[in-house]
């Protein structure tokens, strides 16, 4: 999920970076040591979340599929001679938390691997501060481009800022054209209201839809900004209702996309709402009981519809957890299942674990995941392409059309 904004690291985290630099920067990983139990080294995967707040449906089911992940390769004996467990931490959604939670999980010198965060903008807090103590990060939501392929991407310049950095969810590069090919070539709307909360992830998507959008055609009726917190939409859906629009797009997530697409729905504009993965969450249909007819995109295929995801799906029914999978349940799983290989690869031949290893190993893994297969590009980018663009029928999310984008 995604615009960069410039976030300094404190003279406190820079304190602790230094305090936990030994053991940290691809040398000895001196935290691994041996399970009192077993004799099992301990590795620990760290999970960054909304674990709380208007996001923690998406949160949970990040940390609940992670964990189902590591009871596995523990029950497995994946990697002989390693006992891995979790350590999860609350980012709220937010930017400073996440930067906080970066520099905890550094400083634990027994995690390995950080699956997460959740948000581009949260992402942007913390790939400084894991790179510099080359802790490999694999987000299973990230979509914001620059993340991984620098600033100057649009302009054709893609250059990696981070080594540690990784994804199993593609970009908005992706998403958002392959929404606006959708909603102009199959869904047949040519007059689009633009929307975004302003936020990285918001933000980028809604740019890169319009990009593609104008160029098949489409006009922009008119375009605006709101605040994710807002939930009093009046004064936008007055200047919907004027624009002529035949469609709204919205960047940004479900919290707001939700009553949003009510507020116009009750007003008697009857036009979809159409957004990117973000939105496409039960949440979003809870909060909205007149969506039928909207429109979301999401990375990947549907997780339900694949063979490969038969067993994570019966697994994570039979562990009890009480939180649904969500959006990025199977992403997720991927995730910690790529830091787990990588720990495998990097402890074969007696080599010692260290950070530095895992990250580069995590560059070179290669497995049929639960959604599909997954490596990864030297951007660290999934190499997995595919999409999917879903509709609100019937208060469920119905697949319309998967496939890749072509641009």
């Amino acid at each position: 999920m995604r615009h960069r904004s410039a976030l300094v690291v404190s003279i406190a985290v820079i304190g602790a970076l230094s305090l936990s630099a030994c053991g940290s920067r691809g040398e000895k990983s001196s935290g691994t040591g041996g399970n009192a139990n077993s004799g099992d080294v301990t590795v620990v995967i760290g999970v960054d979340a909304p674990l709380t707040g208007d996001l923690s449906a998406l949160g949970l089911g990040i940390r609940n599929s992670v964990d189902l992940a590591v009871k596995q390769a523990n029950d497995t004996k994946e990697v002989p001679g390693v006992k891995f467990e979790i350590k999860a931490l609350d980012d709220t959604a937010k930017p400073a938390p996440g930067q906080q939670n970066a520099t905890q999980f550094v400083a634990d010198s027994k995690v390995l691997g950080v699956v997460g965060p959740l948000n581009t903008s949260v992402a942007q807090s913390m790939q400084q501060i894991f790179d510099d103590a080359k802790l490999v990060e694999v987000s299973p939501a990230n979509t914001g481009v620059e993340l991984s392929q620098g600033e100057k991407w649009a302009s054709g310049v893609k250059k990696r800022p981070f080594q540690s950095y990784f994804r199993t969810a593609t970009t908005d590069a992706i998403q958002g054209p392959f929404a606006a090919q959708f909603l102009y070539n199959d869904a047949k709307k040519t007059k689009v209201f633009l929307i975004d909360d302003q936020k990285a992830y918001g933000a980028g998507l809604a740019s890169t839809f319009k990009g593609e959008f104008t160029k098949l055609g489409g006009t922009i009726a008119g375009e605006e900004h709101v605040n994710p917190d807002d939930r009093d939409f009046s004064a936008i859906v007055t200047k919907v209702r004027s624009s002529g629009a035949d469609a709204v797009y919205y960047g940004g997530e479900y919290p707001a996309a939700g009553p949003l697409s009510l507020q116009l729905k009750e007003a008697g504009i009857t036009i979809p709402m159409m957004g990117g993965d973000a939105i496409q969450s039960g949440e979003y249909l809870k909060l909205n009981p007149k969506s039928q007819g909207d429109f979301a995109t999401a990375v990947g295929l549907p997780v339900d519809s694949l063979d490969t995801a038969k067993k994570f799906i019966a697994d994570y029914k039979a562990a009890g957890y009480k939180d649904a999978y969500e959006t990025y349940g199977g992403y997720s799983y991927d995730s910690a299942w790529a830091i787990i290989q990588g720990v495998k690869a990097a402890k074969a031949g007696g080599k010692e674990l260290t950070r530095v290893a895992v990250r580069d190993a995590v560059q070179k893994v290669s497995f049929d995941g639960v959604t599909g297969k997954v490596s990864f590009d030297e951007f660290g980018d999934t190499t997995n392409k595919q999409l999917t663009a879903y509709t609100a029928k019937d208060g469920k999310w119905a697949v319309e059309k998967s496939g890749t984008f072509k641009g």
